[in-house]
């Protein structure tokens, strides 16, 4: 099933196995660089707005990547699996994640209280999910929405990722830059300012792999 955000996700993936942000990928492929800004994914009264196949042609075109690479590789296309394809992973509500005994030192899930969710096989272990809390990832993730965090995956700008704090703060943000010293993480929700942590103040970042409404 093709849906808005798979697609935008699809997008996303692409850049990053080019080692390009999205503007830079839009402009490799001769587009406006803001043509797959996060501001342009939704219209200001909410409704959704989908890249057009002419510009998912020329970044085809730009990258030497075929469609099906891009549907596949990148998972904007998901077939609904039979029962038997499912697999159960830990869900656990972001307020509660806050508290201690839910994570190893990794960011892996451990201890008791986590409640699970069926989900298509995704072939990796150690991934957990959470439930969204608060607004400030809207209109990309809204609360009640559920995101698959991978704590093996490396984390680059530009990804989505949660991120849990050496105070028990748990959130879901942006990584919009990276020092050796600090991170800087944004909202999609331009109410939110942005976040500078200390790295020292950071008990790990997992980064967000898969979202379901």
């Amino acid at each position: 099933m093709l849906s808005h955000r798979a697609i935008w996700d699809g997008i996303d993936a692409m850049a990053r196995r080019h080692g390009h942000s999205v503007s830079a990928l839009a402009k490799l492929a001769g587009l406006d660089a803001t043509a797959f800004n996060f501001s342009k994914r939704v219209s200001k009264d909410g409704r959704e707005r989908w890249p057009s196949t002419e510009s998912i042609a020329k970044i085809l075109e730009a990258t030497g990547e075929s469609f099906d690479t891009f549907l596949n590789g990148s998972g904007a296309f998901l077939q609904m699996p039979d029962k038997s394809s499912l697999r159960t992973v830990p869900l656990l509500g972001v307020a509660q994640a806050g508290s201690g005994g839910f994570f190893d030192s990794a960011g892996f899930p451990a201890g008791q209280g986590w409640d699970e969710i069926a989900l298509p096989s995704p072939g990796e272990q150690g991934i957990y999910a959470l439930e969204v809390q608060g607004d400030s990832m809207e209109p990309l993730y809204r609360e009640g929405d559920r995101i698959v965090v991978s704590p093996t995956e490396q984390v680059r700008r530009g990804d989505r990722v949660v991120v849990k704090t050496s105070d028990g703060e748990v959130m879901a943000k942006v990584l919009a830059r990276q020092s050796a010293k600090q991170i800087e993480l944004q909202s999609l929700n331009p109410a939110y300012e942005p976040r500078l942590l200390d790295l020292s103040d950071i008990e790990w970042i997992a980064r967000i792999i898969w979202a379901s409404q």
